[in-house]
């Protein structure tokens, strides 16, 4: 079931709740700078398009605990493909998408055909992946200087009067939309609500359980890859240790934007409101200086309070 009105009006108040805090924790007048927002959306971008995979999955009553890995072992690639052999950008990014696909795929395989459990199959691509970026990247953070300009280029902004808004916020926007077609207005899109609402009641009505399954952890892991570019080209390096807690956030910017857990319900433009949301409260932890350990408890509380308030909004 798509997001409703009073579900976007609760996404809407963590938005607003966020902006608040911002202007009474300004840091000195930081908060309420052009720069700080454009830096904001473009230290965001990257994470949103893997909160729209995410998305999906968690509609279709899933979860996929490997992206963070897929964006390590997709941004070596891409680093090596770039940076060590000079390929050009229109191979090298969908080869290093191809691959998240690929670990999407072999994890909705699992989950839709084996019957694994989605935790333990996305637990096990997690390792998997993890140890295949360290394996071909050989254990070394791959880089060239001067960048190429690929890179240079994947990290440009359009200039919007006073406003910069970079490239990794338009690949961003580009690929929410893209996802809000897919689950608004293409068959393939409802089954995915009808899977995560009721399997088995979906099996009987004909709806192909199995091939939406795998086509939404597919997803999951080509939106992965693609942010494991953009990661690449924002840190201009690929890192086999890199992506380590990407899948939380993902997960808490689809969870707080309103998208519950248990599936069947919500929708991209909840997944927007909670990219906005986490992302604007990490940027105010930020400029108030807090340690990256307290940001980390901060929001796997958010994610309880988050799923706590959905649970209180259904029983009322």
């Amino acid at each position: 079931m798509l997001a409703s009105r009073r579900e976007i009006v609760f996404a809407l108040l963590g938005v607003l709740l966020v902006a608040v805090l911002g202007s009474v924790f300004n840091a000195g007048g930081v908060f309420f700078r052009a720069g700080t927002h454009a830096d904001t959306l473009w230290q965001n971008g990257a994470f949103g398009v893997l909160a729209c995979g995410m998305t999906v999955v968690i509609i279709s009553g899933g979860i996929d605990l490997a992206v963070g890995s897929v964006v390590a072992l997709s941004g070596v690639v891409f680093a090596i493909l770039v940076m060590r052999h000079g390929v050009s950008g229109v191979v090298a990014v969908p080869v290093a998408v191809g691959v998240g696909a690929a670990a999407g795929l072999v994890s909705g395989s699992l989950i839709a055909i084996v019957r694994v459990q989605p935790f333990i199959a996305t637990l096990a691509m997690m390792a998997f992946a993890r140890g295949l970026a360290k394996y071909v990247a050989e254990g070394r953070v791959i880089t060239k200087y001067p960048y190429p300009d690929l890179v240079e280029s994947l990290n440009a902004s359009i200039a919007l009067g006073g406003f910069k808004l970079s490239m990794h916020v338009v690949v961003f926007l580009v690929v929410a939309g893209l996802t809000l077609v897919y689950l608004r207005e293409m068959r393939a899109g409802v089954y995915v609500y009808a899977v995560g609402d009721n399997e088995e009641a979906a099996r009987y009505a004909g709806v192909p359980v199995a091939r939406t399954k795998i086509v939404a952890y597919t997803l999951c892991g080509a939106f992965a890859g693609l942010a494991g570019v953009l990661f690449a080209a924002m840190e201009r390096q690929g890192n086999p240790d890199g992506g380590v807690g990407y899948e939380l956030t993902a997960i808490a910017m689809v969870v707080v934007g309103g998208t519950p857990l248990s599936g069947g319900r919500g929708g991209m433009v909840l997944t927007l409101l909670g990219v906005l949301t986490i992302g604007y409260l990490r940027k105010i932890l930020d400029i108030n200086a807090i340690e990256t350990a307290m940001q980390l408890m901060i929001t796997g509380g958010i994610i309880v309070l988050a799923v706590l308030a959905q649970g209180l909004r259904r029983r009322g």
